[in-house]
C-alpha cells in the first residue's frame, strides 16, 4: 500500500493483510440511492446509471442504515486500505498506475476528457477484478479519517483510522481530475459535512 515515489501522505510504501471482502463493481448509482432514499441529491441528476453525488459523508452513512435495513446485509464503506487492494486488481494486479490499465483515458472519465461532468458507470475498462470507474469518474468516499502521516504509524492487518477528524478519505480521482490524483495511491480528503458534485462512492461487505 502507498507509494514512495508519490507525494508525501502516500508514504511510506507498506505492506498490509486483509481479510475477505466484497465490493461493488460500480459506484453506486442515482437510481438505487433514489430507490432507497426517495430523492437525488445530485446535481447531475437525470441520469439513474451515473454515479450518485452532492451526498454528504453524513447522507451516506444515512443511505447505509436504510439500505441495510431493507436488505437485511450489512453494505459498509470501504477502508482506505480495501480500496487501494481492490484499484490495484488484488491478487490479479498486473501492477498498472491507475485501476485497470497505465492508460488513463482507457479507464476513466477526467479533466481531459469527461466533460465537466459524471457519465454512465461502466463504460469504460475495467480492471483486473472487473471493477470500473476507480480512477475517474467521481472521487469514492472511504470509511478513514484523514490523516496525512497515517501510513507510519498504521496497522499490518486491517487498518482503518476510526480516529475523527475535520475529514474523511476519499480516493480515485473525478471528472475534473488530473492524471497524478487518479493514480491508485494518490489520497485526496473532504470535508464531513461538505456536499460536493465530484465525490460518490462505493460498496463493501463483508
Amino acid at each position: 500500500m502507498g507509494s514512495n515515489a508519490g507525494e508525501k501522505n502516500e508514504r511510506p510504501m507498506h505492506k498490509v493483510t486483509l481479510n475477505d471482502f466484497y465490493i461493488g463493481v460500480y459506484e453506486v448509482t442515482q437510481s438505487l440511492w433514489q430507490l432507497v432514499m426517495g430523492e437525488n441529491p445530485s446535481y447531475f441528476s437525470g441520469c439513474p446509471s451515473c454515479p450518485v453525488e452532492e451526498a454528504s459523508p453524513q447522507q451516506v452513512a444515512l443511505f447505509l442504515t436504510k439500505l441495510n435495513a431493507l436488505t437485511g446485509k450489512r453494505f459498509r464503506l470501504p477502508t482506505e486500505a480495501e480500496w487501494e487492494y481492490a484499484a490495484r486488481g488484488g491478487n490479479k494486479s498486473k501492477g498498472y498506475r491507475y485501476c485497470g490499465s497505465d492508460s488513463l483515458f482507457e479507464v476513466g472519465w477526467t479533466r481531459d476528457n469527461g466533460g465537466e461532468k459524471t457519465h454512465e458507470v461502466g463504460l469504460k475498462k475495467p480492471n483486473e477484478l472487473g471493477l470500473y470507474d476507480m480512477s475517474g469518474n467521481v472521487w469514492e468516499l472511504c470509511m478513514d479519517w484523514w490523516n496525512p502521516a497515517y501510513y507510519k504509524k498504521s496497522p499490518a492487518a486491517n487498518p482503518a483510522n476510526l480516529k475523527k477528524a475535520l475529514f474523511r478519505v476519499t480516493r480515485g480521482g473525478s471528472w475534473r481530475s488530473g492524471e497524478e490524483r487518479c493514480y491508485n495511491t494518490a489520497r485526496n480528503r473532504n470535508v464531513y459535512d461538505h456536499h460536493k458534485k465530484n465525490c460518490g462512492f462505493r460498496l463493501v461487505m463483508d
